[in-house]
């Protein structure tokens, strides 16, 4: 996929851009957890998610190859939108964004601000992907898929930080949307040639991925109705499968509750907001605590772009319910 000396270019690419991001062991959430756990502050990029970092290579790449297009266009959940955002901005692209209709109000605010053309498209995610690929042919756009070697080299920076700074990690839990962020982890630790264990975490309303894992072939399901919008697949990517299969060790899937639970713990304990698909890695080791006692664990906060109501739902103690 990529070489070391490949992805330390990506790093001094993203720097320029976005600060490494830390990675702290809060005692409080130890104390909870009873478990020596680093949290990887993905929330604190500039577009509050560690999906900046792939739009930046991506269109770096892009300029690179020579490849002249009048524009961007794809579809998101919204962290991929704002990269895209982000990144086109910088190099002269236009931006155009298809999300499903009931999407984030604030991340649909944030990649507008980015100067993406936002257009609502379908019941979800998945949908208004077909609708973005269908637009771009039409229109003479590049389609920028959710999973791209690109991207994977770009968030796999994350990683790179992550592992130079805690070499010692025998697990680490994170979410699986499309797949980049782990895909970038997993690469990233056989580069370094450590022993991590990594584990992917689904949500339970929106387990292809998992279904995927255990089939040993994609499968999809017929709909991915959960609050957790960053995780919210219907049909995986048959490459960043292949690598989850060969270099995770499990997948783990998570309740509502419990990622609501993770939600106010991480305001609790460590005072930083935590979106839902950043909030599950946690909620993931929260439900799998007393076999990670006494291993040193990591858990990939990848972002903290989260609608006002949907965090005061779970500050209040409820689980956010979709409309």
């Amino acid at each position: 996929m990529f070489t070391l000396p490949e992805l330390e270019a990506a790093a001094g690419l993203v720097r320029r851009t976005v600060p490494p991001t830390p990675q702290y062991a809060w005692p409080l959430l130890a104390q909870r957890l009873g478990v020596d756990v680093v949290v990887k502050h993905e929330n604190h990029t500039p577009a509050g998610a560690f999906k900046v970092r792939g739009g930046l290579v991506y269109c770096d790449d892009l300029a690179k190859s020579g490849d002249r297009v009048a524009g961007l266009i794809s579809a998101t959940r919204g962290n991929h939108g704002q990269s895209l955002g982000l990144a086109g901005k910088r190099a002269g692209l236009p931006v155009t964004i298809l999300v499903p209709h009931g999407n984030s109000v604030e991340k649909n605010a944030a990649m507008r601000a980015f100067g993406v053309a936002l257009i609502e498209h379908g019941q979800d995610f998945d949908e208004a992907r077909v609708e973005a690929d269908r637009l771009a042919q039409l229109k003479g756009l590049r389609f920028v898929p959710a999973f791209h070697p690109s991207l994977v080299r770009g968030v796999a920076t994350y990683a790179l930080e992550l592992f130079r700074a805690e070499p010692d990690l025998d697990t680490v839990y994170v979410p699986i949307g499309m797949g980049s962020g782990i895909c970038g982890l997993i690469r990233t630790r056989d580069l370094l040639g450590l022993k991590t264990r990594i584990v992917g975490v689904v949500a339970e309303r929106a387990p292809a991925y998992a279904l995927s894992v255990a089939a040993g072939q994609v499968v999809e399901t017929e709909t991915a109705r959960t609050f957790i919008d960053g995780v919210a697949c219907r049909s995986p990517d048959a490459d960043a499968l292949a690598i989850i299969r060969a270099g995770a060790e499990r997948i783990v899937e998570v309740s509502e509750d419990a990622v609501a639970e993770a939600m106010r713990v991480y305001h609790t304990d460590t005072h930083n907001l935590a979106e839902p698909a950043g909030a599950a890695p946690l909620a993931a080791l929260m439900q799998e605590r007393e076999a990670m006692t006494g291993r040193r664990v990591g858990v990939i906060l990848c972002g903290g772009n989260v609608d006002r109501p949907v965090f005061a739902d779970a500050l209040a103690g409820r689980t956010p319910v979709v409309g």
